[in-house]
């Protein structure tokens, strides 16, 4: 029996998270999220898979981020320019990827998810997942 492309994408994002690339599970849940018709909006479960997916991908940044400012912050004591400027760079390029992960999924919300969701549980599900995402964004650009 052949399958939609969403339950083959639905498929592939379960797989990928049992296989913890998170990248990819992104990949596959935007793929059903963009495929969606008018009105037509995602199941808890892909819901609860996209949620995870963003998570783990802008977790790990997050992590990486503040483990960099803290080393930063020990370099500017010690007064040691050169590595500071090497961490500033570093710390610009995670920076750049945690931009991109929240941009995506804020604009996926925004022109997508949102406007489609007709229950409350769905729009309260994603207004939270934007309030996170901004929240993020705030993280690092303040």
């Amino acid at each position: 029996m052949a399958s939609s492309a969403r339950e083959e994408n639905v498929y592939m994002a379960k797989l990928a998270e049992q296989a913890e690339r998170y990248e990819e599970m992104v990949e596959f849940m935007e793929k059903v999220s963009n495929s969606l018709a008018p009105n037509e909006e995602l199941t808890v479960e892909e819901r609860n898979l996209l949620s995870v997916a963003y998570k783990n991908v802008i977790g790990a940044r997050r992590a990486s981020w503040r483990i960099i400012s803290s080393i930063e912050q020990k370099e500017e004591s010690r007064g040691n320019e050169e590595h500071v400027n090497s961490i500033k760079e570093y710390r610009s390029k995670i920076e750049n990827e945690l931009s991109k992960i929240c941009d995506g999924i804020l604009k996926l919300l925004e022109t997508c998810l949102v406007p489609s969701a007709s229950s409350g549980d769905s729009k309260v599900f994603y207004l939270k997942m934007k309030g996170d995402y901004h929240r993020y964004l705030a993280e690092f650009k303040t």
